[in-house]
């Protein structure tokens, strides 16, 4: 049985509120829906962020970030334990440029789950344009033993009390 969403959701929420310095605050990722095994993000567009000042393009760095963290978020939502999942594998296929001055979108879903992987799919999109998308990636996940699951999650749950679930 996974773990109750409502951890995920406060977990997703902590990790973009904790730390000010972390690369979620350099990037501006935000959570938008959290289900198990489904996450969906979104990248707000930034000056920052732009990979070629003449044309005002995000760098792919910037989406492989968006989609390497929506893929995880989704493989840690089908764990029995609330917990981590490292990234073993991800391949990112890009197929058009982001719109300048305009916001990403990413949609994450685990489409199997083995006792010692997990497997996303993940597409990068403007919203309203799903069917256009910037990116699509295919990402693997260990599962860890369900002994280090059960330490992490005993380790974040003092961090959980005060945070709401609401994305």
């Amino acid at each position: 049985m996974a773990v109750e969403i409502n951890l995920v959701k406060k977990l997703a929420k902590l990790m973009v509120t904790a730390n000010k310095g972390d690369h979620f605050h350099q990037l501006g990722l935000a959570f938008t829906t959290m289900e198990t095994g489904v996450c969906e993000m979104v990248l707000p567009y930034s000056d920052r962020l732009v990979g070629n000042p003449e044309t005002g393009v995000v760098h792919g760095g910037a989406i492989t970030a968006l989609l390497d963290t929506c893929c995880g978020m989704a493989a840690g939502s089908v764990l029995e334990g609330l917990g981590l999942t490292p990234t073993m594998d991800l391949r990112i296929d890009y197929m058009g440029a982001a719109e300048p001055g305009v916001d990403i979108h990413a949609r994450a879903d685990i489409y199997r789950s083995s006792q010692s992987v997990i497997f996303a799919r993940a597409r990068a999109y403007h919203q309203g344009q799903e069917d256009r998308p910037i990116a699509h990636c295919v990402a693997n996940f260990i599962r860890l033993d369900p002994e280090v699951i059960k330490n992490i999650s005993d380790s974040f749950m003092p961090f959980l009390e005060g945070v709401e679930a609401d994305l």
